[in-house]
Protein backbone atom coordinates (compact mmCIF):
# COMPACT_ATOMS: atom_id res chain seq x y z
CA UNK A 1 0.00 0.00 0.00
CA UNK A 2 1.17 3.39 -0.93
CA UNK A 3 2.08 5.12 2.02
CA UNK A 4 1.00 8.49 1.06
CA UNK A 5 0.85 9.77 -2.77
CA UNK A 6 1.95 13.57 -2.84
CA UNK A 7 0.41 16.15 -4.24
CA UNK A 8 1.12 18.94 -6.77
CA UNK A 9 4.97 17.00 -6.25
CA UNK A 10 6.42 18.67 -8.91
CA UNK A 11 4.62 22.26 -8.57
CA UNK A 12 5.37 22.47 -4.90
CA UNK A 13 8.90 21.42 -5.06
CA UNK A 14 9.15 23.72 -7.97
CA UNK A 15 8.25 26.46 -5.81
CA UNK A 16 10.99 26.58 -3.47
CA UNK A 17 13.67 27.36 -6.59
CA UNK A 18 15.94 25.32 -4.59
CA UNK A 19 19.63 25.71 -4.60
CA UNK A 20 21.92 22.56 -4.97
CA UNK A 21 24.01 24.19 -2.01
CA UNK A 22 20.82 25.34 0.29
CA UNK A 23 19.68 24.17 3.58
CA UNK A 24 15.56 23.16 3.06
CA UNK A 25 12.61 21.62 5.77
CA UNK A 26 10.06 19.60 4.94
CA UNK A 27 7.73 20.25 7.89
CA UNK A 28 5.23 17.37 6.96
CA UNK A 29 7.23 14.61 6.08
CA UNK A 30 4.66 11.55 5.98
CA UNK A 31 5.68 8.98 3.40
CA UNK A 32 8.39 10.93 2.43
CA UNK A 33 7.91 11.95 -1.31
CA UNK A 34 8.14 15.29 -1.26
CA UNK A 35 11.41 15.13 0.63
CA UNK A 36 12.82 12.98 -1.84
CA UNK A 37 12.07 14.54 -4.22
CA UNK A 38 13.70 17.75 -2.75
CA UNK A 39 16.99 15.80 -2.32
CA UNK A 40 17.23 14.96 -6.07
CA UNK A 41 17.85 18.44 -6.38
CA UNK A 42 19.88 19.19 -3.72
CA UNK A 43 23.75 18.99 -4.36
CA UNK A 44 26.23 17.13 -1.99
CA UNK A 45 26.39 20.01 0.23
CA UNK A 46 22.66 20.46 0.81
CA UNK A 47 20.61 19.54 3.94
CA UNK A 48 17.28 18.72 4.53
CA UNK A 49 15.64 18.77 7.58
CA UNK A 50 12.31 16.80 8.24
CA UNK A 51 9.53 17.08 10.88
CA UNK A 52 6.75 14.38 11.43
CA UNK A 53 5.15 13.59 15.52
CA UNK A 54 3.15 10.85 13.89
CA UNK A 55 5.96 7.30 14.64
CA UNK A 56 3.90 5.34 11.29
CA UNK A 57 6.40 7.72 9.48
CA UNK A 58 9.55 7.33 11.02
CA UNK A 59 9.75 3.92 9.12
CA UNK A 60 10.07 5.93 6.02
CA UNK A 61 13.01 7.42 6.88
CA UNK A 62 15.88 8.30 4.12
CA UNK A 63 19.09 6.78 4.16
CA UNK A 64 20.96 9.96 3.14
CA UNK A 65 23.63 11.77 4.66
CA UNK A 66 22.62 14.81 3.86
CA UNK A 67 18.76 14.28 5.75
CA UNK A 68 17.73 14.76 9.14
CA UNK A 69 14.32 13.46 10.29
CA UNK A 70 13.03 15.19 13.81
CA UNK A 71 10.32 13.22 15.89
CA UNK A 72 8.43 16.33 16.61
CA UNK A 73 5.48 18.70 15.89
CA UNK A 74 6.21 21.40 13.16
CA UNK A 75 4.81 24.16 15.49
CA UNK A 76 8.61 23.75 17.26
CA UNK A 77 10.21 24.23 14.27
CA UNK A 78 12.50 26.88 15.34
CA UNK A 79 13.24 25.47 18.20
CA UNK A 80 14.60 22.23 16.72
CA UNK A 81 16.12 23.74 13.65
CA UNK A 82 18.32 25.53 16.86
CA UNK A 83 18.93 22.58 18.42
CA UNK A 84 20.98 21.59 14.55
CA UNK A 85 22.60 24.92 14.85
CA UNK A 86 20.10 25.65 12.05
CA UNK A 87 19.12 29.96 12.24
CA UNK A 88 18.17 30.38 8.70
CA UNK A 89 16.96 28.26 5.83
CA UNK A 90 16.62 28.67 1.60
CA UNK A 91 13.01 26.99 2.24
CA UNK A 92 10.10 25.33 3.84
CA UNK A 93 7.54 22.89 2.33
CA UNK A 94 4.47 21.82 3.81
CA UNK A 95 1.89 20.11 3.16
CA UNK A 96 -0.90 20.52 6.20
CA UNK A 97 -3.29 17.00 4.47
CA UNK A 98 -3.81 14.27 6.44
CA UNK A 99 -1.98 11.50 5.32
CA UNK A 100 -3.54 8.35 3.07
CA UNK A 101 -1.69 6.00 5.44
CA UNK A 102 -3.62 8.04 8.13
CA UNK A 103 -6.72 7.67 5.79
CA UNK A 104 -6.34 4.14 5.34
CA UNK A 105 -5.00 2.50 8.53
CA UNK A 106 -8.94 2.01 10.10
CA UNK A 107 -8.06 1.66 13.38
CA UNK A 108 -6.58 5.45 13.43
CA UNK A 109 -9.95 6.38 12.87
CA UNK A 110 -9.26 9.07 10.58
CA UNK A 111 -11.52 7.81 7.54
CA UNK A 112 -15.58 7.53 7.52
CA UNK A 113 -15.35 4.36 5.58
CA UNK A 114 -14.52 2.03 8.42
CA UNK A 115 -15.89 0.69 11.99
CA UNK A 116 -13.33 2.03 14.31
CA UNK A 117 -12.40 3.49 17.74
CA UNK A 118 -13.31 7.26 18.10
CA UNK A 119 -9.15 8.39 18.06
CA UNK A 120 -8.25 10.42 14.72
CA UNK A 121 -4.01 11.40 16.51
CA UNK A 122 -1.59 12.41 14.36
CA UNK A 123 0.21 11.95 17.04
CA UNK A 124 -0.50 8.16 18.92
CA UNK A 125 0.67 9.55 22.27
CA UNK A 126 -1.37 12.37 22.53
CA UNK A 127 -3.75 13.07 25.58
CA UNK A 128 -6.47 14.32 23.39
CA UNK A 129 -8.38 12.01 21.44
CA UNK A 130 -11.71 12.10 19.26
CA UNK A 131 -12.95 10.35 22.03
CA UNK A 132 -12.26 12.70 24.44
CA UNK A 133 -13.53 15.39 22.47
CA UNK A 134 -17.12 13.41 21.77
CA UNK A 135 -17.65 12.34 25.40
CA UNK A 136 -16.09 14.84 27.64
CA UNK A 137 -16.29 17.99 25.90
CA UNK A 138 -19.95 20.11 27.18
CA UNK A 139 -22.60 20.41 24.93
CA UNK A 140 -21.36 24.57 24.04
CA UNK A 141 -17.76 23.24 23.47
CA UNK A 142 -18.79 20.55 20.62
CA UNK A 143 -21.24 23.19 19.28
CA UNK A 144 -17.88 25.68 18.99
CA UNK A 145 -15.71 22.96 17.33
CA UNK A 146 -18.51 21.29 14.75
CA UNK A 147 -19.14 24.96 13.95
CA UNK A 148 -15.73 26.90 13.20
CA UNK A 149 -13.90 24.00 12.30
CA UNK A 150 -16.67 21.90 10.24
CA UNK A 151 -18.56 25.03 8.93
CA UNK A 152 -21.74 22.92 9.81
CA UNK A 153 -25.47 25.00 10.47
CA UNK A 154 -26.64 22.11 12.10
CA UNK A 155 -23.46 22.38 14.61
CA UNK A 156 -25.77 23.32 17.84
CA UNK A 157 -28.59 20.34 17.31
CA UNK A 158 -25.72 18.00 16.75
CA UNK A 159 -23.88 18.67 19.86
CA UNK A 160 -27.39 18.47 21.95
CA UNK A 161 -28.07 15.28 20.20
CA UNK A 162 -24.21 14.11 21.20
CA UNK A 163 -24.68 14.98 24.71
CA UNK A 164 -28.05 13.24 25.50
CA UNK A 165 -27.05 10.37 23.53
CA UNK A 166 -23.89 9.74 25.36
CA UNK A 167 -26.04 10.08 28.94
CA UNK A 168 -27.28 6.67 28.03
CA UNK A 169 -24.62 5.24 26.25
CA UNK A 170 -20.65 6.31 26.03
CA UNK A 171 -20.21 6.84 22.29
CA UNK A 172 -16.82 5.11 21.86
CA UNK A 173 -16.99 4.35 17.47
CA UNK A 174 -17.46 5.79 14.26
CA UNK A 175 -20.61 3.80 13.70
CA UNK A 176 -21.81 4.80 17.07
CA UNK A 177 -21.13 8.22 16.11
CA UNK A 178 -23.42 8.61 12.82
CA UNK A 179 -25.74 6.56 14.16
CA UNK A 180 -26.28 9.14 17.03
CA UNK A 181 -26.40 11.97 13.94
CA UNK A 182 -28.45 9.93 11.68
CA UNK A 183 -31.15 12.56 11.46
CA UNK A 184 -28.51 15.21 10.16
CA UNK A 185 -27.53 12.79 7.49
CA UNK A 186 -29.47 12.99 4.63
CA UNK A 187 -28.57 10.18 1.87
CA UNK A 188 -27.85 12.59 -1.04
CA UNK A 189 -25.58 14.33 1.71
CA UNK A 190 -24.33 11.90 4.03
CA UNK A 191 -20.79 11.57 2.89
CA UNK A 192 -20.26 15.35 2.75
CA UNK A 193 -21.73 16.02 6.03
CA UNK A 194 -19.73 13.23 7.59
CA UNK A 195 -16.53 14.97 6.35
CA UNK A 196 -16.92 18.20 7.45
CA UNK A 197 -17.96 16.49 11.30
CA UNK A 198 -14.84 14.16 10.43
CA UNK A 199 -12.76 17.09 9.78
CA UNK A 200 -14.11 19.67 12.91
CA UNK A 201 -13.24 16.75 15.44
CA UNK A 202 -9.91 15.86 13.73
CA UNK A 203 -8.79 19.36 13.89
CA UNK A 204 -9.83 19.90 17.48
CA UNK A 205 -7.87 16.74 18.39
CA UNK A 206 -4.67 17.71 16.36
CA UNK A 207 -4.91 21.39 17.80
CA UNK A 208 -4.41 21.80 13.77
CA UNK A 209 -5.23 25.45 13.75
CA UNK A 210 -3.01 26.78 16.26
CA UNK A 211 -0.40 24.45 14.98
CA UNK A 212 -0.60 26.29 11.53
CA UNK A 213 -0.65 29.78 13.54
CA UNK A 214 2.35 29.07 15.30
CA UNK A 215 4.53 27.78 12.32
CA UNK A 216 3.46 30.49 9.95
CA UNK A 217 4.67 32.94 13.14
CA UNK A 218 8.04 31.34 12.99
CA UNK A 219 8.47 31.49 9.31
CA UNK A 220 9.64 35.04 8.32
CA UNK A 221 12.82 34.54 11.09
CA UNK A 222 13.96 31.17 9.98
CA UNK A 223 13.69 31.86 6.16
CA UNK A 224 16.75 33.75 5.09
CA UNK A 225 16.45 36.51 2.54
CA UNK A 226 14.98 35.47 -0.68
CA UNK A 227 13.96 32.09 0.74
CA UNK A 228 10.89 30.25 -0.08
CA UNK A 229 7.43 28.89 1.45
CA UNK A 230 5.59 26.31 -0.41
CA UNK A 231 2.17 25.69 1.07
CA UNK A 232 -0.64 22.71 0.22
CA UNK A 233 -3.65 23.45 1.97
CA UNK A 234 -7.20 21.25 1.92
CA UNK A 235 -9.71 23.16 3.37
CA UNK A 236 -10.97 27.06 3.31
CA UNK A 237 -10.01 27.25 6.83
CA UNK A 238 -6.58 26.76 6.47
CA UNK A 239 -5.82 28.24 3.10
CA UNK A 240 -7.76 31.40 4.13
CA UNK A 241 -5.10 31.83 6.58
CA UNK A 242 -2.03 30.86 4.89
CA UNK A 243 -3.47 33.43 2.31
CA UNK A 244 -3.57 36.36 5.00
CA UNK A 245 -0.95 35.41 6.52
CA UNK A 246 1.50 35.63 3.08
CA UNK A 247 -0.36 39.43 2.20
CA UNK A 248 -0.51 40.92 5.41
CA UNK A 249 1.94 38.71 7.90
CA UNK A 250 -0.96 38.69 10.35
CA UNK A 251 -4.22 36.55 11.19
CA UNK A 252 -6.32 39.66 11.84
CA UNK A 253 -6.47 43.48 11.29
CA UNK A 254 -4.27 45.06 8.84
CA UNK A 255 -0.83 45.95 8.94
CA UNK A 256 0.46 49.81 10.52
CA UNK A 257 0.73 51.79 7.45
CA UNK A 258 3.55 54.59 7.42
CA UNK A 259 2.69 58.58 6.90
CA UNK A 260 2.60 57.66 3.50
CA UNK A 261 0.28 55.06 3.35
CA UNK A 262 2.80 52.30 2.63
CA UNK A 263 3.15 49.01 5.55
CA UNK A 264 5.73 46.49 5.42
CA UNK A 265 5.13 42.97 5.49
CA UNK A 266 7.72 39.97 5.99
CA UNK A 267 6.48 37.94 2.72
CA UNK A 268 5.73 38.47 -0.89
CA UNK A 269 3.40 36.21 -2.98
CA UNK A 270 4.99 34.43 -6.02
CA UNK A 271 2.92 33.58 -8.42
CA UNK A 272 -0.90 32.74 -8.42
CA UNK A 273 -2.90 30.00 -6.40
CA UNK A 274 -2.06 26.58 -8.35
CA UNK A 275 -4.59 23.87 -8.32
CA UNK A 276 -4.24 20.20 -9.27
CA UNK A 277 -5.26 19.44 -13.15
CA UNK A 278 -8.00 17.16 -13.78
CA UNK A 279 -5.49 14.64 -14.78
CA UNK A 280 -4.14 14.35 -11.36
CA UNK A 281 -7.39 14.62 -9.49
CA UNK A 282 -8.37 10.92 -11.27
CA UNK A 283 -5.69 10.15 -10.35
CA UNK A 284 -5.63 10.75 -6.43
CA UNK A 285 -9.00 11.84 -5.47
CA UNK A 286 -7.70 13.12 -2.37
CA UNK A 287 -5.78 16.18 -4.45
CA UNK A 288 -9.27 17.27 -5.54
CA UNK A 289 -8.97 20.05 -2.84
CA UNK A 290 -5.69 20.99 -2.52
CA UNK A 291 -4.33 24.83 -2.77
CA UNK A 292 -0.89 25.69 -3.56
CA UNK A 293 0.40 28.95 -2.62
CA UNK A 294 4.36 29.86 -2.75
CA UNK A 295 5.53 32.79 -0.91
CA UNK A 296 9.07 34.65 -0.53
CA UNK A 297 10.99 36.36 2.38
CA UNK A 298 11.56 40.22 1.85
Amino acid sequence: MEYHNPVLLKETVDGLNIKEDGIYVDVTFGGGGHSKEMLKRLGPNGKLFAFDQDPDALENAIDDDRFQLIHENFRYVKRFLRFYGVKQVDGVLADFGVSSHQFDVAERGFSTRFEADLDMRMNQTSQLSAYHVVNEYDEEQIKQVLSQYGELRSAPAMAKMIVESRENEIIKTSNQLKLVLKRFLSPKHENKILAQIYQAIRIEVNQEIEVLKEFLMQTPEILAPNGRLSLLSYHSLEDRLVKRFIRNGMFEGEPERDVFGNYEVPLKKVGGLIVPSAAEIKLNNRARSAKLRIAEKL
